[in-house]
């Protein structure tokens, strides 16, 4: 009889709850589809990695000097190893191999980078005859002298090269010229990567420097185990090297793939649940709304004999409903959302099949419980303020006001959840690290929950302050949407609390990206004196470009900077791992170092500079010996020369030293330049200087050549790229918002059906009703954008102060930001009540009149 009666009245109401339902289905489409699109990703990899790991990989122990070394560092192994383990018992073959990410492509002819720019690798090694491999060359041959070259066919198609085009590999030892002699093929997937392959002596010479391999491939021939095929290698080849099983082999680069899968999977999910949260308040509306219009329907039922629970479970039945039914259309949605996903990662390199989606038993079971529980947990209290309407309701025309003692509760609740939220805010402003990171993690919390639960009581004062300008400009239309607006401040409150929350994240996360861009560039302006950078992170700067910058027409001087791996101790006995940089005693031509004591020449004359973090950590002052190891038994002890503010993220938890001091400690093995900064001749037309500079740099397109103006301006464009990813996912609980907006206002009209008859049967056109529906969605749009506003700057100004360790020493306001804001909610308003306002201008005036 209760499924009965529930589903009578869900299907009597089913346009009332389309809305309702549209937001369960985005929310859980999110979800299914960030996880089908996770599962066919990493099988995809994994199927790769399984089919293309060796038996045993044989590499150098992992070293951290190594893995710190800076640009163009590659740990090798000698050739001898090979043969070695070619001779040991089970090996069927052992294979030496070259690979390393550090190369660079350049088609010749166009000066342009061939392969993927950031993101996914681009691998140079050489090719050899392995039983299993990730390419079959389909065209051409491999490469078989010292100017041949192969290379992947989906980054051949994507450069426009074929057989016999030129093609350039630029190390940190120079440029080499060859000609493409075959195309290879992915057999399964192609994770994005550029693949080049030499043959393994040019290899050798042109990647390494040095006769030696990165590692060896080991395929055994049945006879022995994975596990003892490995313990075999490393008791023969003893200490200093490492092996790894093709399981382990598939685990490792698996790990690798997936943070950046792990990283899109969580920031999509982080949006799913802030939808949902934001759908929450749609549902929790709608059902409060059908509730008090049914006030009279479940006296009756009261009336009649039915219990509390039983009107409790008819409501939750309904919610129940809504939820199978928008989460079964949610997966739905969520296998093409993850097609969608795919298609895009095409675009980026990354080839998947979006014919062979991997829909485990997770994804209906983690979609139908977050669209379920969603959904029972937001119809719980209207569900519970059903249950306690009275069978005298029956015989009333309206429902009852709400209690004061309600009203009374929620402003305790809501005032102290505030106080506490700000509180933690004005606490985490005056702490940094993680303390302060925790604090501003509660205040956020705290100041959201408590603007939701007071919302309903701020709604009369700010909307009577918001709309007070309506009865003015409007007439009697702007009079009639205030006070519909002001009638129910429960609805109202929750309606534009789902705007506001994000719209709060929105501000918030301008305030903080905004503050960044401007403390960078106030950091540029204080603490660079130099008129150019030039900067390669992938391969290091070689000779060649060195001197290409040195002797560019105009350049006055160049300061050159290294990135060496060493391990500090101090005299407390502490021993940090960390990566000097050493520079040239231009040094302090070309930066302002902010010495709390000391002198910026001593530390390029035989000292070390330390931050004042690290100094106090360590309780170090100028004198005091620091011993630096560089590995392989070379150190040096060196004295502190300056210790360096901290609150400038150019100096901030580096320790400078003197590339002539570093270099008598390695006997000349430097790492290649990691940046090279250039000063201008005095008086010269410094927009000039930079073209000639870019021109003599022209072949090597991989390299950041700026001045501060184009230097400042691309930290602004990164920062604005990761705003903007933001600002797209943060559309979907806009959308969501939006929806809730529509569905408040088109239940209110419905709500109002009766009223609106005996309106427009005195007199009111259709264009003045209209204008009334839109005004009370603008008045709800804006209150809802001004709580976001207001907690967004709260929540941004308190990140600032929070981050200020961490060199965001400037607060800036986006005005433009927020002006957006409030323009765009008045238009959301506008938006939102297009349907329910021509809904509510052709209702029959005599029908109105006469619904009950």
């Amino acid at each position: 009889m209760l499924l009965k009666t529930s589903l009578r009245s869900f299907l009597a109401h089913k346009w009332r709850l389309v809305l309702s339902l549209l937001a369960v289905v985005l929310s859980v489409a999110f979800v299914a589809g960030t996880l089908v699109f996770y599962q066919t990703a990493t099988s995809t990899f994994d199927r790769l990695f399984a089919a293309t790991a060796s038996d045993v990989s044989v590499q150098k122990a992992d070293d951290p000097m190594a893995r710190r070394g800076g640009p163009g560092a590659v740990p090798t192994i000698p050739v001898q190893t090979q043969a070695k383990l070619a001779a040991e018992p089970g090996v069927k073959a052992a294979l030496g191999s070259i690979m390393v990410p550090t190369a660079v492509l350049v088609d010749p002819a166009t000066n342009k980078v061939v392969g993927p720019t950031s993101g996914a690798p681009t691998l140079t090694g050489n090719w050899t005859d392995t039983p299993r491999t990730s390419v079959d060359v389909t065209s051409g041959h491999v490469p078989q002298g010292p100017d041949q070259i192969v290379l992947d066919a989906d980054t051949a198609k994507k450069s426009g090269l074929g057989l016999g085009a030129g093609l350039r590999v630029i190390t940190d030892s120079g440029d080499h010229d060859f000609t493409i002699a075959g195309i290879a093929t992915f057999r399964t997937t192609n994770p994005g990567a550029a693949l080049a392959f030499l043959d393994t002596a040019t290899a050798q010479r042109v990647l390494l420097g040095t006769e030696a391999y990165t590692s060896v491939e080991v395929f055994g021939d049945g006879s022995r185990g994975n596990d003892q095929l490995k313990a075999a290698a490393l008791a023969d080849l003893g200490s200093g090297y490492q092996a790894k099983t093709a399981e382990e082999q598939k685990k490792e680069n698996s790990a690798g793939v997936g943070s950046f899968l792990d990283f899109m999977k969580y920031a999509m999910l982080g949006f799913a649940v802030l939808a949902a949260g934001v759908g929450g308040f749609l549902i929790v509306n709608t059902f409060s709304m059908l509730v008090t219009q049914r006030t009279r329907e479940i006296g009756l039922l009261r009336a009649i004999g039915g219990s509390r629970s039983q009107v409790n479970r008819s409501v939750l039945t309904e919610g129940l409903i809504l939820g199978v039914l928008g989460s079964t259309l949610g997966i739905g949605a969520g296998l093409g959302l993850a097609v969608g996903l795919i298609q895009l990662m095409k675009a980026v390199g990354m080839n998947l099949d979006a014919s062979s989606l991997d829909v485990t038993w997770t994804v209906p079971v983690v979609s139908y419980a977050v669209g379920i529980l969603v959904t029972l947990f937001a119809a719980f209290v209207p569900a519970r303020r059903a249950s306690r309407i009275t069978p005298m309701a029956a015989l009333l025309d309206h429902a009852a006001p709400p209690e004061p003692r309600a009203n009374r509760i929620r402003t305790a609740l809501g005032g102290l959840t505030t106080l506490l939220g700000a509180g933690a805010l004005v606490l985490a402003a005056r702490s940094t690290g993680a303390t302060g990171g925790l604090l501003i993690g509660l205040g956020v919390l705290a100041t959201l929950v408590g603007a939701v639960v007071l919302g309903p009581l701020l709604a009369a004062g700010l909307v009577r302050l918001l709309g007070g300008l309506l009865p003015a400009l409007f007439g009697p239309a702007g009079r009639l949407a205030q006070r519909n607006v002001m009638r129910n401040p429960r609805r109202t409150g929750s309606t534009a609390a789902a705007l506001m929350i994000g719209l709060a994240v929105v501000i918030g996360a301008s305030v903080v990206t905004s503050s960044m861009v401007t403390s960078a560039t106030a950091q540029i302006d204080k603490s660079v004196g130099a008129d150019y950078i030039v900067a390669d992170n992938r391969t290091g700067l070689s000779p060649a470009v060195v001197d290409a910058i040195a002797h560019s027409k105009g350049i006055d001087h160049i300061t050159r900077q290294k990135s060496v791996a060493a391990d500090l101790s101090t005299p407390d006995g502490a021993r940090t791992e960390t990566e000097l940089v050493a520079a040239d005693k231009n040094f302090t031509r070309d930066f302002h170092l902010p010495l709390a004591s000391g002198s910026a020449d001593g530390v390029f004359n035989g000292g070390v500079s330390v931050d004042q973090k690290f100094a106090d950590a360590h309780h170090l002052k100028v004198g005091d010996p620091i011993t630096l190891d560089y590995g392989k038994g070379r150190s040096q002890t060196l004295p502190v020369a300056a210790v360096v503010k901290t609150g400038n993220q150019f100096f901030d938890g580096n320790f400078f030293t003197g590339l002539d001091t570093v270099s008598t400690a390695l006997n000349g093995e430097l790492p290649a330049d990691s940046e090279v900064f250039a000063g201008a001749v005095a008086g010269a037309d410094k927009a000039a200087v930079l073209a000639d500079l870019q021109k003599s740099l022209a072949a090597y397109p991989q390299l950041t050549v700026k001045d501060q103006a184009g230097y400042k301006d691309m930290i602004k464009s990164q920062v604005d790229q990761l705003l903007s990813m933001v600002y797209g996912l943060l559309g979907l609980t806009i959308v969501v918002a939006v929806l809730g907006v529509v569905n408040t206002l088109a239940l209110s009209v419905i709500e109002r059906t009766r009223e609106i008859g005996l309106l427009r049967a005195i007199g009111l056109s259709r264009r003045q009703l209209r204008r009334i529906v839109r005004l009370e969605s603008v008045v709800i749009a804006l209150f809802g954008a001004v709580l976001g506003t207001a907690l967004g700057l709260s929540w941004g100004v308190t990140a600032r102060y929070v981050l200020s360790d961490q060199g965001l020493t400037a607060l800036t306001i986006p005005t433009g930001t927020i002006t957006s804001v409030l323009v765009g909610s008045v238009l959301i308003g506008l938006i939102a009540a297009l349907v329910p306002a021509f809904r509510a201008a052709r209702m029959n005036v005599l029908a109105a009149i006469a619904t009950d």
